[in-house]
């Protein structure tokens, strides 16, 4: 409808609302528009349809208005106080819609604010306690309190008995429940449930469905890389850890984090400084970069198959990446550092994305240790310096991965997760052992932006 007719009768967009709605009842995260103008048309229509809702129904309740309602935080959910702002009322006037709580609980999420995430699901699960959704994000946050992790399995174990098997965060919760028991038992990775539940991740990774597939999990890799240190020396075994020590001295990563650093350090110069002025543009890109409708049918990509020395936007393809480094300005794009799975790394820039959201989308959305996958993406070569990046003009392009895999308290040097150190200057930076903070005060020019950030 959307792409076929130029306007819609208001019969057809309430049918537009109604079906846009279901679709994102069973799945948003699959559900996703061709290109930026026909997701701004859908905007515009439930806008329409919510404001229309509030004058012919006088606040009474409806199930158009509920299916508007519903579409508009969906299409919004990179804005994730605005939509928990609007989930409130929400939630007050449909008390029986499951589908507002589950969505509140997921912005509470994003928002690491794991508390109000388990009162919103077990609000949720007061109306369905089968609903399995809401029983994820439940296990997802209780685990993340670090309070009780034997709570944390029997939530997961909940959503595996109710849970269709190929449901794509089945072995995720696998290997979430395996990391418990690691806890749990002292972090003693020889301990049989810690390797049984394990397993049990691996073979539901087996079915499921292959827009899905490779599958990426980071309590997978940290568990495999403890199993991988406990087989026999004689093993030919390639640890992620040792890897990415190794990769510390690639010449084109320090050059990308250090050039990024430098010119962060000098954006915010400019901001403190009323006298220092620092001008920036940008080239219009050469090539024309569209999402598709969903991840399914994508093939995977990584940074080390993409031809760093030509233009070209990779269709049909999805390139799924770590953020390494912050930004701190978003004009004329966000500037960021992104790491693929071989841990290659490489520049990227945002373009396209909702006007007045810049600040928002640096401090809370792309953030260290976020993930995100970019369906078609484009290896641009600078206008000015002609060095490959990763450039992102259509914003839907962009579907940002589930909170619960964020790498948490990210090392600023080798990337590793729950680093206990912290910089005694700025606060902020975590590392994992004195040695990544010293290589990366020297090597990736850390005190570009320590105390500044």
């Amino acid at each position: 409808m959307l792409m076929e007719l130029k306007s819609l009768t208001e019969k057809q967009e309430n049918i537009l609302v109604h079906e846009l709605s279901q679709c994102y009842r069973i799945e948003h995260f699959v559900a996703q528009f061709p290109n930026v103008e026909t997701r701004e048309k859908a905007v515009e229509i439930i806008d329409r349809v919510l404001r229309r809702c509030k004058l012919e129904s006088n606040g009474v309740a409806s199930q158009l208005d509920e299916d508007a309602r519903i579409c508009y935080a969906i299409l919004h959910m990179l804005s994730h106080e605005l939509v928990l702002q609007f989930l409130g009322p929400c939630k007050q006037k449909y008390p029986k819609c499951i589908h507002f709580f589950k969505l509140s609980a997921a912005m509470n999420g994003f928002l690491s604010q794991y508390e109000a995430t388990i009162y919103d699901a077990n609000a949720g699960l007061k109306i369905d306690p089968n609903y399995y959704e809401l029983l994820y994000d439940k296990a997802v946050a209780l685990r993340l309190l670090d309070k009780d992790m034997n709570e944390a399995i029997e939530a997961y174990r909940a959503f595996l008995t109710i849970a269709p098997k190929d449901h794509r965060k089945v072995p995720e919760s696998y290997y979430a429940m395996a990391n418990c028991y690691f806890e749990l038992h002292q972090r003693d990775i020889s301990t049989d449930i810690v390797k049984k539940v394990y397993e049990q991740g691996e073979e539901a990774e087996k079915v499921q469905l292959p827009c899905f597939l490779p599958y990426n999990s980071n309590n997978k890799t940290e568990l495999k890389f403890m199993f991988d240190r406990k087989s026999p020396p004689n093993v030919n075994v390639v640890a992620p850890l040792l890897d990415r020590k190794s990769r510390l001295l690639d010449p084109h990563r320090i050059r990308v984090i250090k050039q990024h650093r430098q010119w962060q350090a000098a954006l915010l110069e400019a901001r403190n400084d009323s006298m220092y002025t620092l001008m920036s543009g940008s080239h219009e890109p050469r090539a024309q970069q569209q999402a598709v409708e969903s991840l399914i049918g994508l093939k995977p990509i990584s940074l080390r198959e993409i031809d760093p020395t030509k233009d070209h936007v990779y269709n049909g393809y999805v390139l799924s990446v770590t953020i390494i480094e912050d930004a701190y300005s978003w004009t004329p794009s966000i500037h960021l550092v992104i790491e693929d799975e071989h841990l290659d790394c490489e520049r990227m820039f945002i373009y396209g994305f909702p006007e007045g959201h810049g600040k928002y989308l640096t401090s809370k959305v792309f953030t260290l240790g976020s993930k995100m996958s970019i369906m078609n993406p484009y290896l641009r070569l600078g206008g000015s310096d002609m060095k490959s990046s990763v450039r992102i003009d259509d914003f839907s392009s962009i579907i940002m991965q589930n909170e619960s895999e964020r790498v948490l308290n990210m090392c600023r040097c080798c990337g590793t997760s729950n680093a206990l150190h912290v910089c005694g200057k700025c606060k902020q930076a975590h590392y994992c052992t004195k040695e990544c903070q010293i290589t990366d005060w020297k090597l990736y020019g850390h005190k570009l932006i320590c105390k500044k950030q």
